[in-house]
């Protein structure tokens, strides 16, 4: 099972930390992600990171965003700045070990 949470309003150009807590024992082996979705588009990838700790991000949030994991603390996280209109979304986690599961997601809101 996975949950996400704070997500919120912010301004532009302000930050948000996103966290993903996972539970069971397989977090560790599970490749990780953050995807988004905005109103009338598809869901779409923000950063991976691998079981390894390998990153991969979308160009539109690159060197605006990082993706971390905790493993001791089975939980993923997203740290978000400079944030532009254009990233509100609902924020989603997933992990991916054998099976693909997803997480519900958290509203992150770019308005001043």
């Amino acid at each position: 099972q996975l949950q996400a949470s704070g997500g919120g309003l912010v301004q532009p150009g302000g930050s948000l930390r996103l966290s993903c807590a996972a539970s069971g024992s397989i977090f560790s082996l599970a490749d990780m992600g953050w995807y988004r979705q905005a109103p009338g588009k598809p869901r779409e990838l923000v950063a991976t990171i691998s079981s390894g700790g390998r990153t991969n991000y979308a160009d539109s949030v690159k060197g605006r965003c990082t993706i971390s994991r905790d493993n001791t603390r089975n939980t993923m996280y997203l740290e978000m700045n400079s944030l532009k209109p254009e990233d509100a979304a609902v924020y989603y986690c997933k992990a991916v070990y054998g099976m693909v599961y997803w997480g519900k997601g958290t509203q992150v809101t770019v308005s001043s």
